[in-house]
């Protein structure tokens, strides 16, 4: 049943031991440190979060990425820089989130911390109570037993010794007998006082034990629970960022969608173009020739174009004496 595993669980046989006690204090001071690193954890986290928030932030603001391209590719480019923005402020928002959530860790450990401390106050006090009172009542027993040796040594005495000794010797066995009487009758009160007060003292730390139980039971359910949802929450938290961060991509995508090729090349076209009519072909020119040829550069203008005009007729004919030989040799075939 919910609210007394604690108080059903945790006794033992020996009136002294508190380990019954001390197994469930451990177990609450792990509890409390498991929270501890927790919010720790949640800090780091915020701190990862937000230098990541703004190391995207710095490289969407400051860092070139097609800042040339145009019409709609630069559209799709200017939103999703525009996005990426958007996810690194909602990185560093996580992180202010994630902060607040480890505060919430940390007062609710505190809180805990100072509820406790008033039940292990009274139990502590208890504890010593009791201990006090059991040597006490140790002690009396102590008394009390030797008290009654006693008494059945002065009582022996008077037995050996009421035929042999004078009636002056006598009197003062009895005297003896009767005074370890008295004190053993008185011992047995005090034993008996002391027992009844231990009970009472044991009955009030056993009352307290289980209002200590119960109350470090409610405690550590409260305890779980508060880590359980506090340990869902974040991970909501991360899943909330990974759904946001995809919504905001997914504008990307869709500008991506509209982003026309067709229509970029004729934008491109329509504020860049610089003519439609090719440059016309390089005339060839003969340089000894008073116009121009009508041929382009490089093409024939007939089967034989000489690359120079033609060769003048001599002055002399061959049978001139001027004209000139080599070695019987003439220049003008026979």
């Amino acid at each position: 049943m919910k609210g007394s595993l604690f108080k059903a669980n945790f006794w033992s046989s020996d009136l002294l031991s508190t380990i019954g006690y001390d197994n469930i204090i451990q177990h609450l001071n792990n509890g409390r440190k498991n929270c501890k690193e927790f919010e720790d954890f949640l800090k780091e986290r915020a701190s990862i979060e937000e230098r990541y928030g703004k190391d995207l932030l710095n490289l969407s603001r400051k860092k070139p990425c097609g800042q040339s391209e145009i019409n709609t590719l630069k559209r799709a480019l200017d939103i999703f820089k525009q996005q990426v923005d958007n996810v690194a402020q909602c990185h560093i928002q996580l992180a202010q989130t994630l902060r607040e959530e480890a505060r919430k860790m940390e007062e609710f450990r505190e809180k805990q911390k100072l509820q406790r401390k008033k039940t292990e106050i009274v139990m502590d006090a208890s504890h010593k109570q009791k201990s006090l009172q059991f040597k006490k009542t140790m002690d009396a027993k102590k008394n009390y037993e030797q008290k009654c040796r006693d008494k059945d040594e002065a009582e022996q005495a008077v037995q050996r010794n009421a035929c042999q000794v004078n009636p002056k010797q006598q009197e003062k066995l009895f005297v003896k007998l009767a005074t370890s009487k008295t004190a053993a009758e008185d011992a047995d009160k005090a034993y008996i006082l002391h027992i009844n007060t231990l009970e009472r003292v044991r009955e009030e730390w056993q009352s307290e034990h289980i209002k200590a139980c119960e109350a470090f039971e409610a405690q550590e359910c409260e305890r779980i629970n508060f880590f359980r949802n506090a340990l869902w929450l974040h991970v909501n938290q991360l899943s909330q960022q990974c759904v946001t961060s995809d919504d905001m991509y997914e504008k990307v995508r869709k500008s991506l969608e509209i982003c026309s090729i067709e229509n970029d090349i004729e934008y491109f076209v329509n504020q860049r173009k610089t003519g439609q009519s090719p440059p016309a072909p390089i005339m060839y020119e003969n340089f000894y020739s008073p116009q121009k040829s009508a041929a382009p550069l490089g093409k024939p203008m007939g089967p034989n174009v000489p690359r120079r005009g033609p060769v003048p007729l001599p002055r002399n004919a061959p049978d001139d004496p001027d004209y000139s030989l080599v070695d019987n040799y003439s220049l003008l075939y026979q």
